[in-house]
């Protein structure tokens, strides 16, 4: 008897082929970030953000019928271990890398992958940054193969200061950042905007730190306090900003903080009731803003982990890839670098464009504060304080949006 079944399989591969329909695969995605050391939980907790969303994407099909996959490395927050393994991903096919903890880090890797693509071609990597957010990233060290997610380090302090402007109340600020490239464009871009603003502001000191090695704030606490300071500026971050807000408490400190990463794991923790109404961010989203969306992820991610959902650059990032594979069809990363600059997707906290002159995320920002949960401005808390984040201003993209000095050299 004559079995024609395998035939018509073959003619219907070959037909496939010859439309030029991609079969369907596992996109890898390398997280590199720190899992261990001082910075250990909020890089824990964003590897489980991404692969929470590579998991709703592949539910809903995002990717096209491609899915996706995330690995976790732990670069102990060093940019020679991340190096070692990028090198690692490349030898195991990856071909798409996130990072965020540490623009030191991000240069590192964005220097790398730029070399590494132009020595291998076939091979390209695509790097995905979703919280290193050095300016120079996407200013004059920018690179085609790219892409950052969040907003930089000099757009977030165009909001903030433009909100801070307003309050007659600050008189006195003290800067206070971790000693690498983040820390230090954080407190230029401070004192800057201020002087624009609002000159009549007086700064009276200024601290950088070592990265994630400080285990006691107090004699900083004591600076603090003894300088007269009614606000400190800040762009530290996990174990950094919880044990320099614990400092603060234990010192009496009656200071406001205006911050980047107040929504970071272990800081509401440190903060509790006692810094209500004292606290502030500037980031893309806080989930009890008005209109926002995303409850039903917070509340999974919630259930699942028993930990807070703060990394919307996830959720932004791989949106973003699956529409570029949906749209053209395939996830070879030279053609979905080219579909990602000026792409537009729906994210948490709106419309996101991809600015083409930069790889630099458009989006809006908002400034809020640490306030009591009530069930109707402020639902959701963080790490079971029951307090959460008030919005104070939501500001559209324009407001924070920066020139840029990038030079873009394309392929080709």
């Amino acid at each position: 008897m004559i079995r024609l079944r395998p035939l018509v399989a073959a003619t219907a591969i070959f037909a496939a082929m010859g439309s030029g329909v991609a079969a369907a695969e596992t996109v890898k995605i390398a997280f590199i970030d720190p899992l261990s050391g001082l910075m250990a939980p909020v890089g824990q907790n964003q590897l489980k953000s991404w692969q929470f969303v590579a998991d709703i994407a592949n539910q809903k099909n995002w990717g096209g019928g491609n899915k996706f996959e995330v690995v976790g490395f732990d670069n102990k927050l060093s940019p020679q271990e991340s190096l070692t393994i990028l090198k690692q991903a490349v030898d195991q096919g990856i071909r798409y890398i996130v990072q965020g903890n540490g623009s030191s880090v991000g240069l590192a890797l964005e220097d790398a992958v730029a070399k590494h693509n132009e020595r291998n071609p076939g091979k390209e990597i695509i790097y995905l940054n979703y919280a290193a957010v050095d300016p120079d990233m996407t200013n004059g060290k920018c690179n085609y193969w790219h892409f950052r997610l969040d907003a930089n380090s000099d757009m977030k302090m165009e909001a903030l200061t433009t909100y801070l402007a307003k309050d007659p109340g600050v008189k006195k600020v003290y800067l206070i950042n971790q000693n690498y490239s983040f820390g230090h464009q954080v407190a230029r871009a401070a004192k800057e905007y201020l002087k624009r603003k609002r000159p009549d502001i007086q700064i009276v000191g200024e601290d950088l730190h070592p990265l994630a090695q400080v285990k006691d704030f107090a004699p900083y606490a004591a600076k603090i306090k003894a300088s007269g300071a009614d606000t400190v500026i800040t762009g530290n971050w996990g174990s950094d900003l919880a044990l320099l807000i614990k400092a603060g408490k234990d010192a009496g400190l009656a200071t406001n903080y205006y911050t980047y990463y107040a929504g970071t794991t272990g800081v509401p923790t440190a903060m509790g009731a006692s810094e209500a109404g004292h606290v502030k961010y500037v980031g893309y989203y806080n989930p009890n803003n008005k209109g926002f969306k995303g409850g039903d992820i917070i509340e999974g991610f919630k259930k699942k982990y028993n930990d807070d959902f703060y990394v919307m650059a996830a959720y932004t990032g791989i949106a973003m890839l699956g529409k570029a594979f949906t749209d053209i069809k395939s996830t070879d990363p030279v053609k979905v670098a080219k579909a990602l600059e000026g792409i537009k997707a729906e994210s948490l906290n709106g419309t996101v464009e991809m600015r083409g002159s930069d790889h630099q995320a458009q989006q809006s920002l908002v400034v809020a504060t640490w306030t009591k949960v009530d069930g109707k401005e402020v639902k959701f808390d963080q790490e079971n304080t029951g307090f959460g984040w008030k919005t104070d201003a939501l500001m559209d993209q324009y407001v924070a949006a920066q020139p840029t000095s990038c030079q873009m050299k394309r392929p080709g």
